[in-house]
Parts: C-alpha cells; sequence; structure tokens
C-alpha cells in the first residue's frame, strides 16, 4: 500500500475533527478552562480569550514619582476625563454650555466599529442634544452647534526614552511629569490645527498647567488618534493631547504622577475656560 493510499484512507476514516481540535490545544489551559466553567474538558468546543495584567497599579522611581500600571493608554484618560466631568456636574446652574466626555471602543484596532469612534456615535449624540434643546425644523441651529463645539482628543503622548532619545525631534521630545503633550502632524494624523492648537495652549495657560509640544520625526511614520476621525466624521474644531508615558502598548506601561494631576488640571481649566478663550478669537 502506498503513502497516498494510507493517506487516503486516513482522511476517509477521520470522523472526529473536534477531537483533533482539542488535541492540539495546551491540555494545562483546556483544563483550567474547564475548572473555572466547572465542565469536562470534552463540554469545551470553542474559546477566546484575552490575556491581561491584572495586577494592580504602584507607584515607582527613586520618589515615587511614577505610576507602573497595565493600560494607562488609554484608561489614564478616561479616568481623569471622568473625574473632571464629574467635579462640572456640581456647578452647572449657569452654565450654558453643554459639557461631554465620550469613551469609544476599538481605537487600537482602527475605530470602524459600530460603537467606535468611526461610527455616527458622536455626530448623533450633538444633533440629538441641539435637537432637544431648541425647534427641530431649524437646521441652522445645529450647524451652528456644530460650528461652535470644540473637541478634545486627548490619547496618552510618547515620552522620550532616554537610550532611544534620536527617535524625537531635538526640540519637541515630552518628558514625563513635565505637563500635557499638544501633538500636531501636517499629513493630518492628528488633528491640531493652528486655531485648535491655540485654544489648547490657551486652557494651559488659563488653568496653570504646563504644555508641551510633540511633533514626530519626518523622516519617522506617525501614528493618528480618533481625532482625525471625529473631526472629518463632524465637522468639529478637533485638538490632538495627551499624558507622556512609556512603554506604551506593553503588558506594563509607566508614566509621571505629576502628569496624571496635569492631565485632571487641563480638562477643568478646558470645561471652565473653554466658552470665555473661544468668544475672545476674531474671525
Amino acid at each position: 500500500q502506498s503513502l497516498l493510499e494510507s493517506g487516503v484512507k486516513m482522511q476517509l476514516n477521520q470522523v472526529d475533527n473536534d477531537d483533533d481540535w482539542r488535541k492540539a490545544q495546551e491540555p494545562a489551559l483546556m483544563k483550567l478552562i474547564a475548572s473555572e466553567l466547572g465542565i469536562s474538558t470534552q463540554q469545551i468546543a470553542n474559546f477566546e480569550l484575552g490575556l491581561f495584567d491584572c495586577q494592580a497599579a504602584s507607584l515607582g522611581g527613586i520618589q515615587s514619582e511614577f505610576l507602573n500600571a497595565a493600560r494607562l493608554d488609554n484608561l489614564a484618560t478616561c479616568f481623569v476625563a471622568l473625574e473632571a466631568i464629574t467635579n462640572k456636574s456640581k456647578n452647572v446652574a449657569d452654565d450654558d454650555m453643554i459639557s461631554m466626555i465620550a469613551l469609544f471602543d476599538h481605537e487600537e484596532i482602527g475605530s470602524q466599529s459600530t460603537h467606535g469612534a468611526g461610527s455616527p456615535v458622536m455626530a448623533e449624540a450633538v444633533k440629538r442634544v441641539t435637537s432637544a434643546l431648541s425647534d427641530n425644523s431649524n437646521a441652522e441651529v445645529h450647524a451652528s452647534a456644530v460650528r461652535n463645539s470644540f473637541v478634545m482628543s486627548v490619547d496618552q503622548a510618547h515620552a522620550v526614552h532616554p537610550n532611544y532619545a534620536s527617535k524625537h525631534e531635538k526640540n519637541h521630545g515630552p518628558k514625563m511629569n513635565a505637563g500635557v503633550v499638544l501633538k500636531t502632524n501636517q499629513n493630518q494624523r492628528y488633528a491640531t490645527n493652528g486655531v485648535t492648537g491655540f485654544i489648547a495652549r490657551e486652557v494651559g495657560r488659563k488653568g496653570k498647567i504646563p504644555v508641551q509640544e510633540f511633533v514626530v520625526r519626518s523622516d519617522c511614520p506617525c501614528g493618528t488618534t480618533i481625532g482625525p476621525i471625529i473631526s472629518s466624521n463632524t465637522g468639529i474644531r478637533t485638538a490632538d493631547l495627551g499624558m507622556p508615558q512609556l512603554s506604551m502598548h506593553s503588558c506594563r506601561e509607566v508614566m509621571g504622577i505629576a502628569d496624571l494631576s496635569h492631565g485632571l488640571s487641563f480638562f477643568n481649566s478646558f470645561f471652565e475656560n473653554f466658552n470665555d478663550i473661544d468668544e475672545s478669537l476674531e474671525g
């Protein structure tokens, strides 16, 4: 009997493909999953597992000046945004603006999902808020609301790594514990432009928050954020910022504890001072 014939017979007699799938899995992992679910390994048909660091955040550095934690990008920003909008909600009696935050899924994989930043969620939210507070038949009211709105797209930023300092432009290398980072890219990988960058700096100035500048080296590829996606989908003015960190996308990331305070203070200043800054602009 030839090898070809033997192979064909084996394929024809193979009736339990599912059992072959189980054999290809790590036995210890299969037993662990079965134990956690209270079932036998034979009852596992398939699984989708995501592994992540579950250790609590900790302080590091000689003076405990660094925060070590998983998923700082971008849970650190989500945290300070929630804190700031909570602070804002305590004093809205005389507020004539609509303040809101939006926390999106799927930013790291392109944002193209039903509820990512590439979805209609942001545009629909602005439209529904406008409709709820005005005459639904007046389209100009919505257009005016979009024109007067502003988005701070805040994602973590790459701080200068001492071993790879040449990866940053000499005068545009963000340092940890030195303030929030304003990101600019002429290829529109970031949404910041001359006007929105000025507004962001004014927010920092009025709140006495240091603002650093980041421009990627011209011979290096530049990452992007949800800023350009939201700006192009809605027409709302947008600036891209972030808090500087190292080890981005690693299992364990690190940022300066002062920058967490800088980020919170920046959001607080934005909610408090944006309207005055915007009204001071001419043209």
